[in-house]
């Protein structure tokens, strides 16, 4: 009886010295935790550089860390790469690494250089296409390259206007190389190659916003003069210090996103080639002719003269001279960005189909003007470039499986038999067909 006494006593004295040291183990008024701070990671909102298309094999750590990933995301999703054979072979095998949310992906998405979808078991694997080698020879100030310089240095159009808008973003000027080589398309490898080529000084200064302007008055000033941007052609943006390409922009701009007529001078700034210290450089000579007039340069002039429109071509018309036909501004405006899509008409029924059309107006026109199709783009399936398969209205839906189909299928009359497409969409395709 006392052995058993004994033994529950001493159990009892062990289980008591376990609770008080359990309870000074975990006592809360033990520690002073009155200095710490917690870091709140990055959000996907906080990376406000521009974006553009990437290829997401070309990734760096340091890249996915500019799209906004933390630098455990960024392992992670090199890893998954590994894990899934060293390459990701479409948006959806992107999408499924746990690291990319569903939030990120669709801000990300569009920007992917990827099928939406890998091919079946057995099928070749979907390629980017060739890539552009960025190449150089001789040291350039990067301030003052334009798209057509960058283009012309192995970096794709897109990759060109993000680089100009990052520029913009900084103040107008890349500041230093640290700067530029912060710019999300740079990676590490083309940065290595750029880097010894590029007049800029290694180090940020400490207040480069002031730099930045300093650097962009040492450019060349444009003279301006009094003018009105709805009255000006590719030339007259030309002379303002635009680019053939920036002037096409701001054309389409204004005839297809505003009808025809920019409204107010501030219509122009909202255009994206325009950048904030060339508007204010402008804005002082902009003269906005009146709601209703039609402002016409040769009538400015004092030379006023009418069109015959029996000898215009429906693939050369412009803006005005629709105006003066008698189409109204929206009219004119849709039938000049549709053909700029298109890269020009190949029949005259297309010009029908347009979107927001005087219908009647312009039945009388396509039976007194001419159409010219000799200088419309035209491309075999099996050659015809990614980037205008992308864009074209026509084939922009079926771009992704034409690129993937050809890359196993020589025969075009079998691409035609996988794209499986109504009869009436594959004619119109075929009209921009070699």
């Amino acid at each position: 009886m006392k052995k058993i006494y004994y033994r529950q006593l001493a159990f009892m004295g062990v289980l008591i010295l376990a609770l008080l040291a359990f309870e000074r183990y975990t006592g809360s008024g033990k520690e002073d935790f009155s200095d710490v701070r917690f870091l709140a990671s990055p959000t996907p909102s906080s990376y406000s550089a521009p974006l553009t298309e990437f290829d997401p094999n070309d990734l760096d750590a340091r890249q996915w860390q500019l799209l906004g990933f933390t630098g455990k995301q960024a392992a992670t999703i090199l890893n998954y790469k590994k894990v899934v054979g060293g390459t990701f072979v479409s948006k959806q095998q992107f999408k499924k690494c746990f690291a990319v949310s569903e939030e990120k992906f669709r801000e990300l998405e569009k920007y992917i250089l990827l099928p939406e979808t890998a091919g079946e078991a057995g099928t070749p694997q979907f390629t980017a296409g060739k890539k552009n080698t960025v190449s150089v020879s001789v040291k350039f100030n990067p301030d003052r390259m334009t798209a057509e310089d960058w283009e012309e240095m192995g970096f794709s159009e897109k990759q060109a206007l993000a680089i100009l808008k990052y520029k913009d973003y900084l103040g107008g000027s890349f500041v230093s190389k640290e700067k530029f080589r912060e710019c999300f398309i740079i990676s590490r490898e083309n940065f290595r190659k750029l880097s010894p080529y590029l007049l800029l000084p290694e180090k940020t200064p400490e207040d480069f916003r002031r730099y930045a302007g300093s650097q962009a008055s040492g450019k060349k000033k444009t003279g301006y003069r009094p003018f009105d941007p709805n009255a000006l052609d590719a030339e007259g943006w030309k002379a303002l210090g635009f680019s053939e390409k920036q002037a096409g922009i701001i054309i389409h701009y204004r005839d297809r996103n505003l009808g025809g007529r920019f409204r107010a001078a501030e219509d122009l700034q909202r255009c994206f080639v325009v950048s904030p210290e060339k508007f204010e450089e402008m804005k002082p000579y902009i003269r906005l002719a009146p709601p209703g007039t039609v402002p016409d340069t040769k009538q400015a002039a004092g030379k006023q003269q009418e069109t015959d429109f029996s000898k215009t071509d429906l693939n050369t018309i412009t803006f005005r001279q629709l105006v003066e036909f008698g189409l109204d501004e929206k009219s004119a405006g849709s039938i000049i960005g549709f053909r700029r899509k298109l890269g020009g008409f190949m029949t005259k029924d297309q010009i029908l189909t347009t979107y927001n059309i005087d219908t009647e107006k312009v039945k009388k026109l396509l039976t007194a003007a001419p159409l010219t199709t000799a200088g419309v783009p035209r491309y075999n399936l099996s050659d015809a470039p990614e980037e205008w398969l992308r864009n074209h209205p026509y084939f922009k839906y079926s771009a992704d499986k034409i690129i993937f189909y050809r890359l196993s299928e020589k025969d075009e009359r079998k691409i035609w038999k996988l794209l499986k497409l109504k009869p009436e969409y594959e004619a119109r395709m075929k009209l921009y067909l070699k």
